[in-house]
């Protein structure tokens, strides 16, 4: 139940993201920027930094693939940029919300996987396996004999994503594995790392940005709401602050006084690129 709880979260946090996101900021993707010198770390400037994480990405793509199973592919957006670069493009994703405009971006020539990564049944095979930023989501003990299975000899696999390296503080940012049983399942492989590159630094800002639009913006309109509550039913709001002061106090404390910056997310996590090459 508690599972099935947090998937549920995650797809209307996802749903949210998406809207708001493209709504507002003309956001077309939802993974995190990649920050590079000189560009400022700031809510207007995200498109910018999520297309640099996708050229980031593109750059190290092997000149032999040509077909790649995008797992966790958000709304679409990098799919389709993928595929008019002229990649054959298949996508996987269990968000119903998501699968409804990844179907209308990619168009027919792409078939999309309404499931989670280790549920997938299919007879094709793929020269690349990309996850970028939903690795952290995959069993990692059946990871690697569904995707050896996925792919062609010599295939490929691409991660890009954030792993553990220490623990977080309570209210700290959670998600991702544990560094050190990832390598020890990679070395363990039939998969040989050719590339791994830390990008901690130039990922840690979206974290910044993050704290502050929740200190500088939901938090003041939420306090607005609250006020304009109290002034037309303050004993139904009292009643209602009453029976979800628990909850209450722990989103205080987690986006308040929690540990959920740049700084907190360098010190506990690592944000990786790995390329491995199937066949050792």
């Amino acid at each position: 139940m508690a599972e099935s709880k947090r998937h549920i979260s995650r797809e209307i946090g996802l749903e949210i993201g998406h809207v708001v996101g493209k709504g507002l900021f003309k956001l077309d993707h939802l993974h995190y920027g990649l920050w590079k010198k000189g560009l400022e770390p700031c809510i207007l400037n995200l498109h910018i930094a999520q297309d640099e994480y996708c050229k980031f990405i593109i750059s190290h793509i092997p000149a032999e693939v040509k077909s790649i199973l995008d797992v966790g592919c958000g709304a679409g957006a990098f799919s389709r940029k993928l595929a008019d670069i002229g990649y054959k493009v298949d996508c996987v994703s269990p968000t119903e919300y998501q699968n409804k405009i990844v179907e209308q971006v990619m168009g027919s020539d792409c078939e999309v996987f309404k499931c989670k990564f280790e549920d997938i049944q299919t007879t094709k095979k793929y020269d690349m396996i990309q996850f970028c930023e939903s690795f952290q989501y995959i069993d990692i003990d059946r990871v690697i004999d569904i995707a050896g299975g996925l792919l062609n000899d010599g295939g490929y696999l691409l991660i890009c994503d954030f792993f553990k390296i220490k623990a977080q503080d309570k209210y700290g940012l959670k998600g991702g594995h544990k560094f050190d049983k990832f390598m020890s399942v990679m070395q363990q492989s039939p998969f040989k790392i050719l590339e791994d590159i830390d990008i901690t630094a130039e990922t840690a800002p979206n974290m910044d940005i993050v704290d502050k639009a929740t200190k500088e913006v939901m938090i003041p309109i939420a306090d607005a709401a609250d006020r304009f509550l109290m002034s037309r039913s303050p004993l139904i709001t009292k009643l209602v602050k009453w029976k979800y002061r628990k909850k209450l106090q722990q989103a205080q404390d987690k986006y308040l006084n929690g540990k959920r910056t740049g700084k907190d997310f360098a010190e506990t996590k690592t944000y990786r690129f790995f390329l491995c090459k199937k066949g050792k």
